[in-house]
Parts: structure tokens; sequence; C-alpha cells
């Protein structure tokens, strides 16, 4: 089986929509694939829907991705996100933290179109709001394409290294789920948490792996070990860690349409892991082909 728990639609940061992210899967010949946008469930229905009139054996995994708060281990703060899957989207304190979480960004979001578009820049705020989905929370990539459709740049990527990184002039910080709060709501809501990408340090500062056996003992289920931004010693370290902490390791993608030039189905999840993770789960089922 191939099986890929991280991919993302246009509900958050993606290109694709999720039917285009279920025959994308499809095309690829995988068996599984997680739908995971960044702070919303929107896009489950639709997935739902679009495996349902398929014919084939693909199974698609609801979840979503977090971006929590956490201690490094080294005295600082930093950012963390947090893949939780088939947990219950009713959950009251989920719903909430959601929605706040969206309505934040959105805000955000458009603060940092409008101070482009005060200097000068050819952005246009009002059509990038109105350009997202309703329940999308909204993100820099949004603003990025943007700015790659007025001429601006050549790639989301190069939007992000000299405009909206976190180093960058047009940056707006964001208020994220503390991490442990994270945990505990997926676990109250029937579901899972897999720790993304916990030691891609091209990405920024990283949290240590004391910090990793503290997430554990506190409920943490998995982390992604294969994923395009670790090298192989980390993927080891990663594996090692999982063993002695006994957590889930999965392999996942991360993939975000044309955004990135990653491939869906570029990393995979062994199929014990994803049985492991729907055995510890009672949120919700995953979708099957009709």
């Amino acid at each position: 089986m191939r099986i890929d728990l991280h991919a993302h639609s246009t509900e958050s940061d993606g290109t694709d929509t999720p039917t285009e992210l279920v025959a994308a899967a499809l095309d690829a010949g995988l068996d599984a694939v997680a739908i995971t946008d960044h702070d919303t469930t929107a896009g489950w229905a639709e997935a739902a829907a679009a495996v349902a009139a398929c014919s084939g054996r693909l199974q698609v995994v609801p979840g979503a991705e977090l971006s929590c708060t956490c201690p490094d281990g080294n005295g600082r703060t930093i950012t963390v996100h947090m893949l939780a899957y088939l947990f219950d989207p009713t959950s009251p304190a989920l719903v909430a933290e959601q929605s706040r979480l969206r309505a934040e960004r959105r805000g955000r979001l458009r603060e940092m179109a409008e101070r482009m578009a005060a200097e000068g820049f050819p952005v246009d705020p009002e059509a990038l709001m109105a350009g997202l989905p309703p329940d999308s929370p909204g993100g820099r990539p949004h603003l990025a394409r943007q700015l790659v459709r007025a001429g601006l740049v050549t790639s989301v990527d190069e939007a992000f290294a000299r405009y909206l990184g976190s180093s960058g002039r047009y940056y707006l910080p964001r208020t994220d789920t503390p991490v442990l709060r994270a945990i505990e709501m997926i676990a109250d809501a029937g579901g899972v948490t897999v720790l993304a990408h916990p030691f891609a340090r091209a990405r920024g500062r990283v949290i240590n792996p004391e910090v990793v056996a503290e997430l554990a003992g506190q409920g943490l289920t998995g982390v992604e070990v294969d994923h395009p931004d670790h090298d192989e010693p980390t993927r080891q370290q990663l594996r090692d860690i999982a063993t002695e902490l006994n957590l889930v390791p999965t392999g996942s993608s991360d993939y975000h349409g044309t955004n990135k030039t990653i491939r869906i189905g570029q990393e995979t999840t062994a199929p014990e892991s994803l049985r492991r993770l729907v055995d510890k789960s009672s949120g919700s089922e995953v979708f099957t082909a009709g």
C-alpha cells in the first residue's frame, strides 16, 4: 500500500480543490491520502463525496494541520505544526479554537495585503479576500500567488523569501494554539496527533528530542519521520525516537499542489502505522470509495 498522510487543498494553502486532491491521489497510485488543511475541516465533505464516487480502492483520512506554540527545550517558544486525524469536527472546544484561528488569520492576511498595497505593490486586498473559500483560514501563500500573478516574483517561494517570510518587511505574527492544549483538544474529540516535520531545521528553529518525549508523555500519538525537509540522518534519529517512545512513525509529502514542487505520494507511510492511528481514534471514520 502507498499512503500519504499530509496534503493540502484550496480550503487552506493548496492549489487543488478537495475533489482534485482525490483525483491527484488516484493518479499517483495512492491507496490512502489524508486531507490536512490548516486549522479547518471545510474540505472534508467534498473529499468524502469525491472518494465515494470513485470505483477504486482509495481511502481518504480526514485531518487538519494545527499551528501551535511550544517550548523548544532551549529557553525559547517556537511554532510547531501538529497533524490531527480522525477527530470529531463538531467538538465544541475544537470548533471554537478553529474559528478563532481562522478569523485571526484572515485579519492578518488582509492587513499584510493592505500594507503592501499602501506602499505601491500591485496587490488588491479586496480581491484577495473575496477569492478565499468562506471557511478558509487564509494565509500568506494566497498573497504570494497574487504577487506571482502580478509578475513581481516568479514563485511562491520567492515571495516568501523577499517579502512574506518571518524576517520579511510585511510579515505579521499570529497567535497559535499552545501545543498541549492542541493535543488535549484532539484527544477529547476522539482524534490522534502526529508532530509534523519536527526536525525540519531548514524552516527555522526546532524542538529538541527531550521536548518530543515530554509531548509523548502528554498524549502525542506519533511523529512524521519521512518528510521532504528531513535528510536521512534526521529520519533515522526520528525513527529511533519513535521506537523508544512508542510513537507511531509516519511519512508524508506535505503536498500543496503547484504552490510547491513536492509531488503527492513523494513520501509515504507504512500500512501498520495507519492501522495504529485508526485503532487509537474514535472521533470520525476513514472515507472510502462507494
